[in-house]
């Protein structure tokens, strides 16, 4: 009798878990839902505090303090007592705290950025130290804490304000097409994310200055007005007329600004990585000539701006890439580290300040991700790297002296790390295939010692498709690829199923990782309709070493098709894909790859999806286009075969293009002029245009917009 009960039970638990995961998702919890409701939980705006401690914030209101032993976290800090101090200080209250741009200064002394107000709350006194009601079109906003002001934009010229809310122009630029303070130098490429750079001490601030005067404009046309009105945008394209940057250091106490004095190269050049010296003498840039293939790091004195010396030269037959600013050494002003692709992996390498080469600290056919910061003496420093595994990120720990270097983060997947200030503890928030997310508090051997929190499955109750990631070989028949399979739920081996290549395929961008639902939902609710999901990092994307990536060196396209197409040997042998029925889907350069794997392989793809796509690399901007593809003078044969407005011709499947009107970065002529083409090559072609959407669309426009590609599919695919 006992067992029988047991038995009946055990029937209904399982009858319960089958029927909870028998829910579907719906295409917009697909894709707005992995943001919302299916986004794992997790603790927001981690950051160190004090020597050993760190906070968070807690719905948006409250910042935490993380207790080290097993106790409640304590909260130190309220939204209610900050809008306390700014009701005083007749200012509008916030509804939220920013958790996203919040940093404490010292323990009692926290900054944060809403809008365009800059926040100095002083939680003893229970008052604002600052509180800078920036006007409202302030941006590029920077707070330097020596001494006490903040810079920022307006339009294209720099301004900053003091702590007695008093505003002084930097610059006064009347012609538009002259920029200061701007972070968007040279289209942001070489890892730019800034224009405004406070010294140590708070003595100098130096910023870009862009003249664009003679770029050409690129007319975009926005459609919202009554009668359409035209939206001119600085468009350098490959080959032509780029802009010309220089970089002021303007002195506090004289008022007065000088230009460095760089006379490397041509005027076209590009000034990236700069970085103040610690005791604010000099200022040093990596100075990279048009070509993007001869790189020299100098020294300049930030008084005058005169020239000092160049430290080291980097050159290479394809392209340099500098994207970091030097590194000085902890307690040792007169050494830095240095990122390099030199060996053909990103790596740290030391030098003193005379440009001295004293040791690499790194190596290893893996890549150095993000330095972290020393430890409390300075005698190691703590990096991210991909050591462990191209697919995983973890975080390392090297010796100074002995370049040493022990991996302290244990679990595997991607890990990301806020070490305390006196770099005895650290936050390690990790996720992987199995596990959406996971926070521990750590010593700085690694050892846990807090679990804050382990999210569950926000998908149990789903009917999700299995993912497997896994190695082939590249078209080379050496290098080893990876791939991520997402097959139907519940799929049976002896069906045929249509097959979805998801497909990017270029540099800087990496699909396929250990990580929580790795690729993103669409796939999954792509998989429940009865569609395999593939995806290859082919040679040519990111985190694999210079090598991989440069293989498209001056033929963009070629190689990475070469691999895409030893993933669909690999698919189309699966006893359950359809070969009959493979579709791709791609944006960006993943638009550049699936307009190509149609027109290149058209016996094989039967619908395509294309989004912003690159048609010829003509119609792209110099500084990313150049690197990989030179100039179509240098190259002409380069770009006459990855040019697909030859190809238009060879369409024989659906495939449907969708651009947005207004887009800046890849313009709209791409796919205009593929349209002419297929028009005189008496081809058929769909095309989908959003009037009002530049790159990316979000919101409910991106909702729309994967309702159109997922229909697509389903009209012409299933």
């Amino acid at each position: 009798m006992r067992r029988t009960f047991l038995l009946l039970i055990i029937s209904l638990l399982i009858n319960f878990v089958a029927q909870g995961q028998e829910k579907m998702l719906s295409l917009e919890e697909a894709v707005r839902g992995q943001w919302r409701q299916f986004y794992p939980e997790h603790l927001s705006g981690i950051m160190p505090y004090g020597e050993d401690d760190f906070t968070y914030v807690e719905d948006y209101e409250n910042i935490k303090k993380i207790n080290k032993k097993s106790g409640e976290d304590e909260v130190i800090l309220t939204l209610s007592q900050i809008n306390e101090a700014i009701k005083k200080s007749g200012k509008e209250e916030l509804k939220h705290f920013p958790f996203w741009d919040y940093a404490w200064q010292t323990e009692n002394i926290i900054t944060f950025k809403s809008g365009t107000n800059f926040y100095v709350y002083n939680k003893v006194n229970k008052s604002f130290d600052f509180l800078a009601d920036l006007p409202e079109k302030a941006e590029h906003i920077r707070f330097c804490k020596e001494n006490k002001k903040i810079a920022f934009t307006i339009d294209n010229n720099l301004f900053f304000m003091d702590e007695k809310l008093v505003k002084t122009a930097i610059t006064n630029d009347e012609n538009a097409g002259i920029v200061n303070g701007s972070s968007y130098v040279h289209r942001q490429e070489f890892g730019i994310d800034n224009g405004i750079f406070w010294s140590p001490k708070g003595n100098f601030m130096a910023f870009y200055r862009k003249d664009e005067t003679m770029v050409d404009d690129y007319p975009l046309v926005n459609t919202g007005t009554r009668i359409a009105s035209l939206k001119n945008s600085k468009y350098p394209m490959i080959g032509e007329k780029s802009e010309e940057v220089t970089l002021g250091i303007y002195k506090l106490k004289t008022k007065k600004t000088v230009f460095v004095d760089v006379k490397d190269f041509t005027a076209e050049r590009y000034l990236t990585c700069i970085t103040w010296d610690p005791d604010e003498k000099y200022i040093y840039i990596a100075v990279l000539n048009r070509e993007q293939n001869k790189l020299k790091l100098n020294k300049y004195d930030a008084e005058t701006g005169k020239f000092v010396k160049t430290l080291f030269v980097e050159e290479h037959e394809k392209y340099v890439e500098p994207e970091h600013q030097l590194i000085f050494v902890k307690n040792q002003n007169d050494k830095f580290l240095w990122y390099s692709e030199r060996d053909g992996y990103n790596h740290l390498y030391m030098y003193d300040t005379e440009g001295k080469l004293i040791s690499q600290l790194t190596k290893g056919k893996w890549i150095v991700l993000d330095f972290l910061q020393f430890d409390e003496k300075g005698k190691n420093f703590f990096i991210t790297s991909t050591k462990e595994s191209p697919i995983e990120l973890h975080t390392y720990k090297v010796n100074l002296e002995t370049s040493k270097i022990e991996k302290i983060t244990s679990n595997a997947g991607i890990h990301k790390t806020v070490i305390s200030n006196s770099s005895k503890y650290f936050i390690d928030t990790y996720n992987n295939t199995e596990i959406p997310n996971a926070t521990e508090l750590k010593n700085k051997k690694g050892k846990t010692i807090k679990s804050i929190l382990k999210a569950k499955n926000p998908l149990l109750d789903y009917k999700i498709g299995d993912m497997k990631i896994g190695k082939i070989k590249a078209a080379d028949g050496k290098t080893d690829l990876y791939y991520r399979l997402i097959t139907p739920p519940d799929y049976d081996p002896n069906k045929k199923y249509p097959a979805i290549v998801y497909v990017y395929g270029g540099p800087h961008a990496q699909m396929i990782q250990k990580s929580w639902k790795n690729g993103g939902l669409w796939k999954y609710y792509m998989a429940q309709k009865g569609y395999v999901v593939f995806t290859i990092d082919n040679r040519g994307s990111s985190n694999r070493g210079l090598e991989f990536e440069n293989v498209i060196h001056r033929q963009c396209g070629q190689e990475e098709v070469a691999d895409q197409m030893k993933g669909i040997e690999f698919l189309t042998k699966l006893s359950y894909v359809d070969k009959n029925r493979i579709g791709v889907h791609g944006w960006s350069y993943g638009g550049f790859m699936t307009t190509s794997l149609m027109t290149m392989h058209p016996d094989i793809f039967k619908v395509g999806v294309a989004g912003g796509p690159v048609i010829d690399w003509k119609y792209y901007e110099v500084m990313y286009g150049e690197r990989y593809m030179d100039t179509p003078k240098e190259n002409p044969e380069g770009f006459e075969k990855t040019s697909l407005l030859n190809k238009a011709k060879d369409i024989e499947g659906r495939l449907l293009i969708i651009h947005g009107y207004i887009d800046p970065v890849v313009v709209p002529q791409n796919s205009l002029d593929f349209i002419r083409s297929c028009i005189k090559a008496k081809t058929d072609v769909d095309f989908f245009l959003y009037p009002d959407s530049e790159h990316n669309m979000r919101g409910e426009t991106r909702v729309h917009l994967m309702k159109k590609v997922t229909r697509y599919f389903d009209d012409f695919l299933k």
